[in-house]
């Protein structure tokens, strides 16, 4: 009966497990790209509003990577600026109580 109890440290692993990692972009090229992670959805909360345009994250940095309109470089890939803040970030196939990486 006691194999199906789970301990307080062990729920925490659990929960560290389903965490997005510290960095993590969308543009294939990028050495920070994981489409395996990125297939799951991550949401991204920055300054306290959700985000849906955030090309890349650095939560131990504490910024964000966002399109700046639809502006090009020339090698055809959007320009891009940098947002400093607090970021938190989490996995979206977890739905509403997901750990959340701060």
């Amino acid at each position: 009966m006691t194999d199906d109890i789970e301990t307080p440290a062990a729920a925490a692993d659990n929960a560290g497990a389903d965490l997005p990692p510290d960095r993590l972009a969308i543009n294939p090229k990028s050495p920070f790209f994981d489409g395996d992670k990125l297939a799951r959805g991550v949401g991204i909360r920055f300054k306290g509003a959700v985000r849906t345009n955030v090309e890349e994250y650095c939560i131990s940095e504490g910024w964000v990577r966002v399109q700046a309109g639809k502006t090009m470089d020339r090698k055809g890939q959007p320009l891009t600026l940098k947002l400093s803040g607090p970021v938190e970030a989490w996995y979206e196939d977890l739905g509403e109580g997901a750990p959340v990486a701060k």
